[in-house]
Order: structure tokens, then C-alpha cells, then sequence
């Protein structure tokens, strides 16, 4: 059972001079919980040894599915594929950021592994800025939190530039590199959670721009904001979009990174982690490994399972079926086109009145923080986010 600590909600306009605007679901009803999940230091720790070992074993994965080109078995568009080798043989394509997502880790329950959204994760606003902001509003010790994201992020931006876990000689290296930041137009979620990368790159040192995407141009030279060129650009668009819906710019940013003109975050690689696909080639290559769940291509014999779309958002088109492989919940949206992976079900945590939980734990170069989201047994975008306290 998970415990929860009843806490003050933040106040909407406090919320809102923070950056936090999509405070409100559509049904007028708060996204932040007004809880606290309990965890224990063992707990917490728990979860980050969890995400510092799988981070290790997606770096193996991801050089055996270059090795055996196995780009199309898990979904991997074909143009992007020599993209994808580029970034991943020179370490100057750093991983900036991701998020593991676990069921268990609660009240004895073993953790595992449901999938790792390592291209385009969300709830990095509310795990390393709101919940944190909940401790110190409500008088919690601020400290009592697995929670250091922020400080995380600060670091793997200066990493950019020293390419090693030492950031000290960031200012020697650093040659005035400009970064280019951007999302898509008209989502206050997406742009506010790119504005604080952009704030933590500019404390890291960096010099720093805003852009939407529709602004930015593109050449085999180089990426341009008025008229200005920037070596370094993170934009918060998954990489499988851009893909399919911009095949162009995807010929474009290959040429870009073939000729060293840009570094992009996150780099491209991190669709072979994003891929739903890449936790049927770490179960055949650690079976029956404790962190994860089995899966497969086809229906799962005599097993209870989870069938998800490789590419997705928010639990849609995610179906449980029962060991006949009937479905008992099904979550319908717009991805029922992707090639589907089984994976073995596994109860999440449930508090007293039956809400479930899945932690998501963000990993920049170290596991560095955990929140919660709770909602029914898929969960959707209209599940709650629910911070946590270390007592």
C-alpha cells in the first residue's frame, strides 16, 4: 500500500509566477495531488540504483542493435538510421536527460522496468521545480526529498563542453558555443519546460536563445535563428516526428551532423532507448534480469500482458490482456498504426482508495530525482502528478 502524506496545495498564482501553468486539468480539477508519497531512504535509493544499472545495460543494448542492425525491428524509421550511428560514435552527442519509469519500488514490491523515455521525457517542471516547491511551502524540510534534477541538469550542460564527469574546467574549454532552444508553437507545457532547460543551460554558462521550431532554418551548414548560427540546439520534438512528418529536416540534420555543424540534444541515438521496441532486445539479451519484464513481438503464452504501441504518448493505444489474450482495458488513441511490444503486466503500487502509482526517475549522467504519477491501471493524460518526501 502506498503511504501518502497530506500536504497544502501550492496556490494557482504561486504556481503560475513559478512558470507552472497547465496547473489545471480539463476538468477543472488540480494535476498537482495534494499528497506526498512516503518513501523510505532505502526506497529511494532503491530506485536510483535501478536507473544507474538499466542506463548501463541501454548503453550495451544500444551497441548490439547497431552491431546487428536491428534499427528496423525496433520501429527505428529508416531515415533515420545513419543519423543515429553518427550520433552515437562520438561522444560530443552527449545525452542530456531521461526518464525511467517503474512499477514497484513501493512497500516491498520489486522494481521493474516498464520503459524509458530518454528522447523527449515529460514532467521534468513538476518533478525538479513543483514538488520541491511543495516541501518548501508547507514548512517540509527541503532536503528530505530524492530530488537533485536541477543540479543534475546544470551539470550535464557543462559536460557538453568537458565531456567528462570533472566539469571544473568548463570556463577554460568553453568557446562561446551558442545554444538554440526550441519548441513547437501554441504548447504552454512544452515551451515552459524548454524555458527552464534554457535557464539551467544559462546558469551552466552558456549563451542562450529562444526560438520556436517554425522560426529556425536549416541548411547542410548549419542551423539558423535570425540569421544567426548556433552550434548547439535542443529542441523538445521526438525524434520519430520529425522522421515521419519532416523527412526533409531529417535529411537536413544528418547532413548537419556529417559535417560537424551542430550538435543536437537529445541526440538522436536516444530513440533506439525511446523505442518501446529496445525492451524486447534487452529482455533477449539479460533474461529474466530482476529490473525487467519480459517481452516480445508476439502475444505472450498463458500470460497476463500489456500491449503497447513501440512510439507513444500518455498510455495511448495501450491495451491488458488476460492469458487468453482478451482485453480487459484498453486506452484507444492514435498510435495503433506502430508495430505493438507485449510485455508481461505487473500491478503498480495502489494507495487505500485503488489509485495506482508509477515513479518516474530522471537520469542525467545519474539517476538524480523521482516523482510519481497516479491514476487507473493505464495511465493516461489525465493522471495526477504526486510528489514524494524521504522520511
Amino acid at each position: 500500500m502506498v503511504n501518502l502524506k497530506q500536504v497544502t496545495p501550492l496556490a494557482k498564482e504561486y504556481l503560475e509566477e513559478l512558470g507552472f501553468l497547465w496547473h489545471t486539468d480539463s476538468d477543472n480539477t488540480s494535476y498537482v495531488a495534494n499528497e506526498l508519497v512516503v518513501l523510505s531512504e532505502d526506497e529511494a535509493n532503491a530506485y536510483a540504483a535501478a536507473a544507474n544499472e538499466l542506463y548501463d545495460m541501454f548503453v550495451e543494448a544500444g551497441e548490439y542493435v547497431i552491431e546487428n542492425d536491428l534499427f528496423h525491428e525496433i520501429g527505428i524509421p529508416f531515415n533515420l538510421v545513419e543519423l543515429i550511428k553518427l550520433s552515437w560514435e562520438s561522444d560530443v552527442h552527449w545525452h542530456l536527460y531521461g526518464r525511467f519509469d517503474f512499477a514497484g519500488g513501493i512497500d516491498g514490491k520489486p522494481i521493474k522496468l516498464l520503459e524509458f523515455n530518454a528522447d523527449t521525457p515529460t514532467a521534468l517542471f513538476e518533478s525538479a521545480i513543483i514538488q520541491w516547491a511543495i516541501l518548501k511551502q508547507n514548512g517540509l524540510e527541503e532536503s528530505s526529498q530524492f530530488n537533485f534534477i536541477y543540479e543534475a541538469l546544470v551539470e550535464n550542460f557543462r559536460r557538453i563542453v568537458t565531456l567528462t564527469e570533472d566539469t571544473s574546467r568548463f570556463e577554460e574549454l568553453y568557446e562561446g558555443w551558442r545554444f538554440l532552444f526550441s519548441s513547437i508553437r501554441g504548447n504552454v507545457e512544452e515551451e515552459n519546460t524548454v524555458r527552464l532547460l534554457q535557464h539551467m543551460a544559462n546558469e551552466a554558462g552558456f549563451e542562450t536563445e529562444f526560438a520556436y521550431i517554425d522560426d529556425v532554418a536549416f541548411d547542410d551548414n548549419g542551423i539558423y535563428y535570425n540569421e544567426e548560427k548556433f552550434e548547439l540546439w535542443f529542441k523538445l520534438i521526438p525524434w520519430e516526428d520529425i522522421a515521419i512528418e519532416e523527412s526533409e529536416l531529417a535529411m537536413l540534420l544528418t547532413n548537419i551532423i556529417k559535417n560537424q555543424e551542430a550538435i543536437i540534444f537529445n541526440p538522436a541515438y536516444t530513440l533506439m532507448f525511446q523505442s518501446k521496441g529496445f525492451l524486447k532486445v534487452l529482455w533477449d539479451l539479460y533474461p529474466n534480469h530482476p529490473l525487467l519484464l519480459e517481452s516480445s513481438f508476439e502475444p505472450l503464452d498463458g500470460k497476463k500482458q500489456v500491449r503497447k504501441p513501440i512510439f507513444g504518448r500518455e498510455g495511448g493505444d495501450v491495451a491488458i490482456l488476460d492469458a487468453n489474450g482478451s482485453i480487459l482495458e484498453e486506452n484507444k488513441d492514435i498510435y495503433s498504426n506502430h508495430k505493438m511490444l507485449y510485455q508481461e503486466f505487473v500491478e503498480l503500487p495502489t494507495d487505500a482508495a485503488g489509485n495506482s502509482y508509477q515513479a518516474g526517475v530522471f537520469y542525467a549522467y545519474e539517476a538524480c530525482g523521482v516523482g510519481f504519477r497516479r491514476g487507473g491501471k493505464i495511465l493516461n493524460n489525465m493522471s495526477k502528478f504526486v510528489g514524494h518526501i524521504v522520511k
